[in-house]
């Protein structure tokens, strides 16, 4: 039933539209275009303000043939750069760019394949459960279309995000997370002329980092400086540093903890410095901003949105397996909202970078396991 030239058309076309983070709006009105064919009723929110871009989530729903809870399925419209002008090859079952840009199949597949979905549900009258599909923006730069995302558009508590690797495994567990940034405060002077008259910024950062352990911290934490901006000429001595960075977690607890031993640590390097200087009075100071990135997502194996789909998978030959990742993604901010999203694979490789690509044929698994998901649901193993 699955039309395997119709998802290469698609996805390829959808890879070609640009469709970098703030600029989905082409990509929205191909979607659109297509779903309002297939029935749905489609609607965009208003988050393009809130996230300064021209589009906002998109949003399309299916009012289904069977009375049973509702499922959601998901994906995300935006790429990452170098994401503009990307020309599609098809070669021996596989597409690629041209090698100048991402080929965009993260997460383009995701988009191809439910509509794919939809449209062999239509055209062969299966029995269809109400459906909720959500695109989102935005998401490469902080998952932020899915955190402006107002769940009162939607029934759906439960469903499926595509926006993994693996075709044999379902996402159940991934990290919380913590983003800093660090402002150190010094104060300027001739480096050359008057170096003691001035505050290295720099320096008092350069003790807090080597004072902490960055990296894989244990088998469910880690930690990270990310970015470091500071000083303005070689002769000058820094009156300001600021650094980002992360920590993320499987373990709330690790997360607070490892969040306030990195704060402590500035402010521990700033008053070190302090009480070395005289004269200086409040310098060196630490500012210091934490927010959340996202929460952790954590479903239960038995679960019936992962039962669900390893059922589905068992009866199209293959195992799937509960992936443990490291990674965040809009399932995290869905689960945090009450929204229980198991992520499953689409088959792209090398995401990021010029080298992606992704095979029609795994493309097609995941389109077969959608289907078989959505009609064991229809016809009676419904999600509670």
């Amino acid at each position: 039933m699955i039309n395997s030239k119709r998802i290469a058309q698609r996805f390829t076309a959808f890879a070609e539209i640009d469709s970098v983070s703030r600029e989905e709006a082409g990509i929205a009105r191909a979607l659109k275009e297509s779903l309002e064919k297939m029935g749905a009723q489609v609607f965009m929110d208003g988050v393009a303000e809130k996230v300064g871009g021209n589009c906002g989530n998109l949003v399309a729903r299916f009012k289904g043939s069977v009375s049973c809870t509702p499922i959601l399925l998901s994906g995300h419209m935006d790429t990452v750069e170098p994401g503009r002008g990307v020309k599609v090859t098809f070669k021996e079952g596989t597409f690629v760019s041209d090698g100048t840009t991402i080929l965009g199949s993260d997460d383009k597949s995701a988009l191809a394949i439910i509509l794919e979905v939809m449209d062999v549900i239509i055209e062969n009258n299966l029995p269809c459960p109400p459906i909720d599909i959500v695109f989102t923006v935005c998401e490469e730069i902080g998952l932020l279309g899915a955190k402006n995302f107002d769940l009162s558009m939607i029934d759906a508590r439960i469903g499926y995000i595509l926006d993994s690797t693996d075709t044999e495994g379902i996402v159940t567990r991934a990290p919380c997370a913590n983003r800093f940034t660090i402002k150190i405060h010094g104060k300027d002077a001739h480096a050359g002329a008057f170096p003691e008259r001035g505050i290295n910024a720099i320096a008092v950062a350069a003790r807090a980092i080597s004072s902490i352990e960055w990296g894989r911290l244990d088998h469910e934490t880690t930690s990270n400086v990310g970015q470091i901006q500071g000083g303005r000429a070689t002769n000058i001595v820094p009156e300001l540093v600021t650094l980002q960075g992360e920590v993320r977690s499987h373990d709330p607890q690790k997360l607070k903890d490892v969040t306030e031993r990195i704060c402590k640590a500035f402010h521990g390097a700033a008053d070190h410095f302090m009480n070395q200087q005289t004269g200086f009075k409040g310098l060196p100071r630490v500012e210091i901003d934490v927010e959340e990135e996202f929460p952790a997502t954590n479903i239960a194996n038995d679960h019936p949105v992962v039962t669900l789909a390893r059922q589905a998978a068992k009866n199209l030959g293959k195992n799937l397996e509960c992936k443990t990742v490291g990674g965040g993604a809009d399932a995290n901010v869905f689960f945090g909202k009450g929204i229980v999203t198991g992520v499953l694979g689409t088959g792209m490789t090398d995401v990021h970078t010029v080298r992606e690509s992704i095979r029609l044929e795994d493309m097609e698994k995941t389109a077969f396991l959608i289907l078989e998901i959505l009609r064991l649901h229809a016809v009676g193993t419904c999600l509670e």
